[in-house]
Order: structure tokens, then C-alpha cells, then sequence
């Protein structure tokens, strides 16, 4: 792994991102449809009784490009944050990693490590989820819709609210990507934990 580069790192993360963006898209917009869902009143039936009834009622009303909704903004983003999470990862190891030579790193070090990765991703995953958030929850295609795709969506949030608004909610999203980072990078790094989770 020595030999690899930044530019291999770059194309290998950012075409496995776009793997993840195509094959996990559609399930996160069942989620975020679920977790929008107006709460029904007494004796409502609600818009959506589970998961598959909201995979059912996206692909009657609006195809199946409807669970597509909004991908365009993680798409583009995928390879950057993939690459700007490794340099992360490797600043970090530099920082917390020990001075030694030859000395292994701890659990905790690659904690920090992948921390600090997801705290540099936030950067451009922020504005990213939120864009696609906004354009996944646009379900009523009898109406006219807000927005017509994510950079008429980035357009319109700069109109009304600057900066800011596109990156309202950026402090969770990079809580969560230190926990991704962080977990991800302590377990995957620490030797013997993949082979005791696998039962090896």
C-alpha cells in the first residue's frame, strides 16, 4: 500500500464513492422520506405504514428515477470527500501516530486519526446532504416543484440565506463523520478485531 500514491487514492476512493452513491441512494431516500413524513393526526392512516410501502408509493408516483431524487449533489462531491477523507487520514496519523520508528500506532491514534478525516470532509459533504435532503423530500409531482436539480437548489439557498444557509446543519453532519471516521479507522486498523468480529 506504500506505493500507492495520491492520485490512486483519489480515483480509487472517488469510483468506489460513486459505487456507494448508486447502489445506497435509493434506501436513503426511503429514509429521508420516512423521517419527514408528516405525523398523521388520530385515526390517519399515515403517508407511509413502513419501508417497502415507501419503495412502492416513490416508484407509482414518480418512476423509479424518483429514488434518484436529489443525487446529483453526492455524485459530484463523492471523489473529493473520498480523497480529502485519506489525506485527512494520513495528516492525522502523522499527528497522533507515534514518533518512534517502527512503533505501531493504538486504537485511540487511529481514533483521533479518522477524526480529524471526518472533520475535514464536513467541508464538502455539508452542503452536499443538505441539497440532497431538500430534493428528496419534493414527493408531490402534481405540484410545481421548489427546486429543478441541485445546483438550482444551491442557487436558490445562496438567494435566501448566503453561505450559511447552504451550510445549515454542517455541525451534525460533521459529528457524524468523525464517528464514521474514527470507528471505521480504529476497527479496520487495530490488529485482530476484523478477524474476532468476522468469528475467525
Amino acid at each position: 500500500m506504500s506505493d500507492i500514491g495520491p492520485f490512486q487514492y483519489f480515483i480509487c476512493g472517488g469510483f468506489g464513492g460513486i459505487c456507494t452513491v448508486l447502489t445506497g441512494h435509493p434506501l436513503d431516500t426511503v429514509k429521508v422520506r420516512m423521517q419527514t413524513m408528516p405525523l398523521p393526526k388520530p385515526g390517519e392512516v399515515p403517508l407511509y405504514t413502513g419501508t417497502w410501502n415507501c419503495i412502492v408509493k416513490t416508484v407509482r408516483n414518480e418512476g423509479v428515477l424518483g429514488l434518484y431524487k436529489g443525487m446529483g449533489a453526492p455524485l459530484m462531491g463523492v471523489a473529493p470527500i473520498f480523497a480529502i477523507s485519506f489525506f485527512g487520514y494520513g495528516v492525522g496519523t502523522q499527528i497522533f501516530g507515534p514518533k518512534e520508528e517502527g512503533k505501531r500506532m493504538t486504537t485511540l491514534q487511529y481514533f483521533s486519526a479518522g477524526a480529524l478525516s471526518g472533520i475535514l470532509t464536513t467541508v464538502i459533504m455539508a452542503p452536499g446532504e443538505r441539497i440532497k435532503c431538500l430534493l428528496q423530500i419534493q414527493q408531490d409531482v402534481t405540484k410545481p416543484q421548489l427546486y429543478s436539480g441541485p445546483l438550482d437548489c444551491a442557487k436558490k439557498l445562496y438567494k435566501e440565506g448566503g453561505i450559511r444557509s447552504i451550510y445549515r446543519g454542517s455541525l451534525a453532519t460533521m459529528c457524524r463523520g468523525q464517528i464514521d471516521g474514527e470507528t471505521w479507522d480504529a476497527i479496520t486498523s487495530t490488529p485482530g478485531v476484523c478477524v474476532q468480529i468476522g468469528g475467525g
